[in-house]
């Protein structure tokens, strides 16, 4: 079993920062990238930023220049730093996770987790 538990959300004025962690446990054999994703009310789930094994990084155009995605490969920790917070970017934060290895004696090359999420919320 796998388990992602976040942390970090709350309520923010617009303008400010805030960071969330996600750290991953349990029966991991390699990690292939973490990442984030939000969900806002009547919206669909969107990537907002993910990072690879190997340190490289994508994040949503919305985004860009105001959150940076970081990991701790020690301790299967992904943080994300937001800055500049503005209203929209209020939403549940998702943790995934995708990993692969082996199952039954079968490799897999791509299985993906999920947190359960945390609320950030932007007040203008």
């Amino acid at each position: 079993q796998v388990q992602l538990v976040e942390s970090g959300g709350g309520l923010v004025q617009a303008g400010g920062s805030l960071r969330l962690s996600c750290t991953a446990s349990g029966s991991i054999f390699s990690i292939n990238a973490m990442g984030w994703y939000r969900q806002a009310p009547g919206k669909q789930r969107e990537l907002v930023a993910a990072i690879t094994s190997g340190g490289s990084t994508n994040s949503a155009d919305s985004v860009k220049g105001r959150f940076t995605i970081s990991r701790d490969n020690a301790k299967n920790t992904v943080y994300l730093q937001m800055n500049s917070l503005k209203p929209e970017d209020t939403a549940v934060y998702y943790c995934n996770l995708d990993t692969s290895g082996y199952s039954s004696g079968s490799y897999y090359s791509s299985r993906k987790y999920w947190g359960k999420g945390t609320l950030v919320t932007v007040s203008s």
